[in-house]
């Protein structure tokens, strides 16, 4: 189940809050939980995997690696159902381009493309809607505040 929360937001992306003239209503999904390497590990071995935590943390550590490579070699990796891998450039232009060198590179980014199984999750996913991370926020501190008010009678 994917957590999403009603947020209001300016209909024109890049748009500076103070000249914002038009807003809608938008979902935007709530992230549940972080894992990290060890625990997706611990996840993938969880499901009947042959291998152990360990095997699965230093295969996976290596080909994260291996796709740095390949990446800064300019090459593109097709990972199966998961998708492809490959560099992009962010540039600046130049009027001329006699006057485009690697100066203009101001940075080379990773893009994926994702395979069959993650082109689009709608069909399968369910949704709960939650309150705003700052409604959480402000909830809680209002908890807060009414447990030190009770605290002090």
């Amino acid at each position: 189940m994917i957590d999403y929360a009603i947020t209001i937001m300016g209909t024109k992306p890049g748009t500076k809050k103070s000249d914002i003239t038009e807003t809608k209503a938008y979902g935007t999904a709530q992230v549940r939980e972080v894992l990290t390497l060890d625990a997706f590990a611990k996840h993938i071995t969880d499901h009947g995997c042959a291998y152990d935590k360990g095997d699965v943390v230093a295969i996976i550590t290596k080909a994260v690696k291996c796709l740095r490579e390949q990446m800064l070699a300019g090459n593109k990796v097709v990972l199966g159902d998961l998708g492809g891998f490959y560099p992009e450039l962010q540039t600046e232009g130049s009027v001329l381009a006699e006057d485009f060198s690697t100066d203009n590179i101001l940075a080379v980014n990773v893009r994926w493309l994702p395979g069959k199984d993650f082109k689009n999750l709608r069909q399968d996913a369910t949704f709960q809607l939650v309150p705003t991370r700052a409604a959480q926020t402000e909830a809680t501190k209002e908890i807060k505040n009414q447990e030190t008010i009770q605290g002090m009678e």
